[in-house]
């Protein structure tokens, strides 16, 4: 689901509100979030999940065309921890409906 399928979403389940200012909403929670994350802060949706930076240490890789090595430098990422509402619902949702890998 993209963005904008998310503003339609929320649009079409909320009639009352127009769908700018649901565009507003989304976009102020997503600048919100990234702004928090961006500083170091922890966040935590009950039932969604959680969003925090873990910390990379600079290492040697390879530049995967020619081999050679390649200083990286240390860096942070994000990482998504979802929590257990979202898993048992992601877990009910694949035996409802299995994919051709899972039969």
């Amino acid at each position: 689901m993209t963005k904008s399928e998310l503003i339609g979403a929320l649009a079409a389940k909320q009639a009352h509100l127009l769908q700018k200012d649901v565009e507003l909403a989304v976009n102020t929670i997503i600048d919100v979030l990234t702004t928090a994350v961006a500083t170091g802060d922890r966040i935590e949706i009950r039932g969604f999940g959680g969003f925090s930076t873990i910390p990379r240490k600079a290492r040697i890789g390879r530049n995967p065309k020619t081999g050679e090595p390649v200083s990286l430098p240390s860096r942070h990422t994000v990482h998504f921890k979802p929590g257990l509402d979202l898993r048992n619902r992601v877990n009910a949702s694949k035996q409802a409906f299995p994919t051709i890998k899972d039969l």
